[in-house]
């Protein structure tokens, strides 16, 4: 996130967070209420998957009302910088 100028951090996962995502119909539900709805998207995420992973929450990143240094004013592509800086660092040839 440093290299790439988009910030990141890690999600506090665990069983606090799985009560929310509990339903009455269902295993569970993809919606857990106003609190915590990026570690919400997260903890569902967790259930279906192994090894690591990462949950890019970027719906209130994607549009900026104001250039920034980063991007000009409207949609931001937050997330793809980020993408790019870790295949080029991680998984170069």
């Amino acid at each position: 996130g440093i290299a790439s100028g988009e910030a990141l951090w890690r999600m506090p996962l665990g069983e606090a967070y799985d009560k929310l995502i509990r339903s009455d119909i269902a295993d569970m539900k993809n919606i857990g209420g106003r609190p915590g709805g990026s570690i919400i998207g997260a903890q569902f995420v967790q259930r279906f998957v192994r090894g690591p992973w990462a949950h890019l929450d970027i719906a209130g990143m994607a549009w900026a009302t104001k250039d920034s240094p980063l991007a000009p004013k409207g949609a931001t592509a937050f997330g793809v910088r980020l993408l790019n800086q870790l295949v080029a660092e991680h998984f170069e040839e």
